[in-house]
């Protein structure tokens, strides 16, 4: 009997247990790095930040399954480095969510390059590593 109880207690812990699906970001520099997002639903645009993630720190940007496949990040560190790309989408100083990449500047915003992640078609979660980009490779 003791054996069943054990067993039945196992079981009902693991299937309570979520499983995580989620797009982190994790911080392997030696700086604070900002950290602002942009994806689509397929038929609108939304850019978000910022996160500002200590050194070694990983955060989640987005909870649940993901929804798309590409996501763009953009990122800075407190010494001026940038983690950036092509893919332009609307910003501004201080914490935010902005619908729609058009028009950034007309609508009172900056326009920033952020860079592409492409996740896959069948990804249900993603890690970004960002990494100081004159640091040499661990071995």
């Amino acid at each position: 009997m003791m054996r069943r109880v054990l067993l039945v207690a196992a079981v009902s812990f693991c299937a309570a247990a979520p499983v995580r699906a989620d797009f982190r970001l994790c911080n392997n520099t030696s700086a604070r790095v900002s950290v602002a997002i942009a994806y689509t639903d397929g038929r609108n645009w939304l850019s978000e930040g910022w996160w500002n993630l200590r050194p070694s720190i990983c955060e989640t940007l987005l909870r649940g399954p993901l929804a798309a496949q590409y996501y763009y990040v953009y990122a800075m560190d407190e010494r001026g480095g940038e983690w950036k790309g092509k893919a332009f989408m609307c910003t501004r100083d201080r914490e935010f969510r902005i619908d729609g990449r058009e028009d950034c500047f007309a609508r009172g915003f900056d326009r920033t390059g952020f860079f592409e992640i492409d996740t896959g078609r069948d990804a249900k979660s993603w890690t970004v590593q960002l990494t100081d980009p004159n640091a040499a490779p661990t071995q």
